[in-house]
């Protein structure tokens, strides 16, 4: 029995070690110099995209490790622009808004390579800002006209012609910037922010019809909504100049809620877009603030650094 003993004390030492420290989530991941984000997607894992509105390249990153790269980096002649985007893991593709091009572009997440371009309206006339996806369809809002585009997903996979949505109602208002963020609902509507008006509205994808979602709670922003992101019932609102995020919960049936939480951070430089990995919001700060870029100004000085911030609400 004592020659039991040793042989049981150093068994047992394995268990002493201490286990080991998880690394947190830098609150803070460095995007290029220059790169002027507006857009931000999570992907599979903590992968994460943010695109530029300068020449449309598309940067990943590691929300984890805070470590990423150009993924895919464009000629800047080729005219591209990314604005809002999101992605659909299921097939593989990001799909990002163009902007003034009056084009959106869908790229292979496996390789950044060019799955489709394709045309939503005149380059002079459109602006394409935000993205939602259904399992049939993409929807992009339109800033400065009251239409949504819809451009069908075929049972190949591949796109149909876009098919303009006239959207009628309170989110019809034009001049300044109107319709904004957008996403899909399981009621089978869509939700929208009108940036001007400082709303949301469901709108009905076969119609166009738009109706106000009334709100309670802290009063929404005038002028400062951007990205729009639902989960379930939940809604993130990024209020880009209020540099703050609200969380709505709606109703089950989506027509009224609650503004329950307004977040702010001094991490926030005036952010654009939010999406959601796990219980964390991941931003993407524009820095507006220091000039708008093209077709609307310069865009911020030269050397200017851009980020994505990490916060728990």
């Amino acid at each position: 029995m004592r020659l039991l003993a040793p042989l049981l004390s150093v068994a047992l030492v394995p268990l002493l070690v201490a286990p080991a420290m998880a690394v947190p989530r830098p609150s803070s991941i460095p995007l290029p110099d220059d790169f002027q984000p507006e857009g931000i997607a999570i992907g599979e894992g903590n992968t994460f995209y943010v695109g530029s509105l300068l020449d449309g390249d598309i940067y990943r990153g590691d929300l984890r490790s805070g470590e990423g790269s150009t993924f895919v980096d464009l000629d800047p002649e080729d005219g591209r622009v990314a604005v809002g985007m999101r992605v659909d893991k299921a097939r593989h593709w990001l799909v990002v808004a163009g902007g003034p091009t009056g084009r959106a572009w869908v790229y292979d997440t496996r390789d950044g390579s060019t799955v489709d371009e394709l045309e939503l309206g005149p380059a002079a006339t459109t602006f394409s800002n935000d993205v939602a996806i259904t399992g049939d369809a993409l929807y992009f809002t339109d800033t400065f006209a009251a239409l949504i585009y819809r451009v069908p997903i075929l049972p190949d996979g591949s796109f149909g012609a876009t098919e303009p949505i006239e959207v009628t109602g309170v989110a019809a208002q034009t001049g300044g910037f109107g319709l904004n963020g957008i996403d899909a609902t399981h009621r089978g509507w869509l939700i929208v922010n009108h940036t001007a008006l400082g709303i949301l509205a469901l709108v009905d994808p076969e119609t166009g019809e738009s109706q106000q979602i009334p709100l309670s709670g802290p009063p929404l922003v005038p002028g400062t909504l951007d990205g729009l992101q639902l989960e379930g019932r939940t809604a993130w609102v990024v209020q880009n100049f209020a540099n703050s995020v609200a969380r709505v919960e709606l109703s089950p049936d989506l027509t009224s809620g609650e503004v329950v939480e307004v977040i702010e951070s001094d991490l926030f430089r005036v952010p654009t877009t939010v999406d959601l990995h796990g219980s964390t919001l991941a931003l993407v700060n524009g820095r507006f603030d220091l000039g708008f870029p093209p077709p609307f100004g310069p865009g911020a000085p030269p050397g200017t650094d851009f980020d994505v911030v990490q916060i728990r609400p």
